[in-house]
């Protein structure tokens, strides 16, 4: 009998990827379930026959109840950081007491696990989340996903071609890795054994830093794109008077500074081994996205 799946966060860019890699993988879409808020969100993944089950985060009843006859579980973190804690707490119990086997959960690479991190506002709730996982009992697999490729263009900006980058990042170095790689690993995963009570770390093969971007931008489009790092305050001063609001350039700030400090610098790497490929590169997503 086939393994009984369900993905949270369905309708949103990781989890619909997932499914589709299932789907193209050969998986049936009876051995498919979609955990959404809203079934009306997710009419493409009804029409592919894949099983709609709603759920809430803040309505334990409610995962519950959802959880039901569900041998593997894909948590994908959530967004809402002021309550992901919580939230993913809640689905984490509510697994165990509806005897799901298997949970697998997208959590990030990290080096600094206390509240000196500049991104602590980010990282506390994985970590609480991994550690529940752990301590639940039930089998699990953990990605430790590095920053993707796909959220460089929001900290390069929509000019950069035009005026640089700004990003107060140093030389700091990331294994920037993509989003659509990250998803097949996980599809990998779910679909095959061997993977219980494991920590994956889904870094590129290669660390990137800013410098590294402006280069390839360059050689891509034949232009000169230039790498300036500000100091942070320079940098939120810039932002806030071009209205950027104030809750993004925290964030923007925070990343910048963990990129700087190396949180997302890597020697090693599970993700070519879980595709069975070389992952996509920095040159292989900026062509995709300028050229």
């Amino acid at each position: 009998m086939s393994a009984k799946i369900l993905v949270t966060g369905a309708t949103g860019n990781f989890g619909r990827l997932t499914i589709d890699f299932l789907l193209n993988k050969g998986i049936a879409a009876a051995d498919i379930s979609a955990l959404v808020r809203d079934e009306a969100k997710a009419s493409d993944l009804k029409q592919k026959g894949i099983n709609l089950r709603i759920g809430d985060y803040d309505n334990y009843d409610s995962l519950l109840a959802a959880f039901q006859g569900i041998d593997k579980l894909l948590l994908v973190s959530g967004t809402d950081l002021v309550n992901r804690s919580k939230q993913q707490l809640n689905a984490v119990k509510a697994a165990k007491e509806a005897g799901v086997k298997h949970i697998l959960y997208t959590s990030f690479e990290r080096k600094n696990e206390t509240e000196t991190s500049p991104i602590a506002f980010l990282a506390q709730s994985h970590i609480d989340t991994d550690n529940a996982i752990k301590a639940s009992g039930i089998n699990y697999t953990i990605f430790r996903n590095n920053l993707y490729l796909d959220v460089l263009p929001m900290f390069l900006g929509e000019k950069v071609l035009e005026q640089g980058i700004f990003f107060p990042a140093g030389e700091g170095q990331a294994a920037y890795v993509s989003r659509n790689d990250l998803a097949e690993a996980a599809a990998n995963v779910l679909i095959s054994g061997e993977h219980e009570n494991k920590e994956y770390a889904m870094n590129n093969v290669e660390n990137y830093s800013m410098k590294n971007v402006a280069d390839a931008l360059s050689e891509i489009t034949n232009s000169t794109v230039n790498y300036a790092s500000p100091s942070a305050e320079v940098y939120s001063d810039v932002l806030k008077n071009a209205g950027v609001p104030g809750e993004y350039i925290g964030m923007f700030v925070g990343f910048g500074e963990a990129i700087k400090q190396g949180e997302f610098h890597t020697e090693s790497s599970d993700l070519e081994k879980l595709l069975g490929r070389k992952p996509a590169s920095l040159s292989d997503f900026l062509k995709q996205v300028y050229l």
